[in-house]
């Protein structure tokens, strides 16, 4: 793919699931905890891998076949997120050359921050144990009315760090996360090293697919230029 001429950055904003940590494993023990408590053989992983970035609704429809129409959703809902909660961080950590790639932003004077659709709740317990802390803002999925694709998490974390949307780039391992910056005036980046979902990020019409996070080095690197 070519690579862009985008305009420099004054921020980058990151989805957090799939994007800049690997929280699949503990997301798929939790779902597979529940199957196991229903004497059922685990979901492999690499089925449950790509569905992660869509939480308790995609692991629960793949794993256990229901779906938020089904009348026991919401309390199977409530079980997986007891799973996950008590086991946040046990496998999760941080995508290799992540940790790179922020310490240059930071060098850099860009600003970087995390935008995502996991509850505050959960957003708030695992960001901390996985070295994100230090993050200019953080916008989760019920931090505003509407959660991605909706424009307004993107809109809110550009509010908090005093900045226009069309200042800050957003990059995100989904179609929401295109979906949302796109309708925000952000440049956007697709996260292929990320989980991605059921469809190819070619597909998503961002700005620039990166597949490793030093692609986005590359690229701001050309916005310098």
């Amino acid at each position: 793919m070519l690579i862009p001429q985008l305009p420099l950055p004054r921020a980058v904003l990151f989805d957090l699931d799939g994007t800049l940590a690997d929280t699949a494993p503990d997301l798929a023990a939790a779902v597979n905890l529940m199957r196991s408590q229903r004497g059922l053989a685990p979901t492999p992983y690499e089925q449950l891998r790509p569905l992660a970035s869509a939480g308790a609704r995609g692991l629960i429809g793949i794993a256990l076949n229901k779906t938020p129409a089904d009348a026991e959703y919401d309390a199977l809902r409530t079980e997986f997120l007891d799973n996950y909660a008590a086991h946040i961080a046990d496998q999760s950590s941080l995508f290799h050359e992540v940790p790179e790639l922020l310490q240059q932003l930071e060098q850099q004077q860009i600003l970087w921050g995390i935008v995502t659709n996991k509850p505050a709740l959960y957003t708030d317990a695992l960001i901390p144990l996985i070295g994100l802390a230090q993050a200019s803002c953080i916008v989760s999925g019920d931090t505003t009315a509407h959660a991605k694709p909706h424009p307004d998490p993107l809109i809110e974390a550009a509010r908090r760090i005093n900045l226009n949307p069309t200042l800050c780039w957003y990059v995100g391992d989904d179609l929401r996360d295109i979906q949302a910056g796109k309708a925000a005036g952000m440049p956007t980046i697709a996260a292929a090293w990320g989980y991605c979902g059921n469809t190819e990020p070619q597909s998503w019409n961002a700005d620039y697919i990166a597949n490793t996070p030093k692609d986005l080095l590359t690229l701001l690197q050309h916005a310098l230029a």
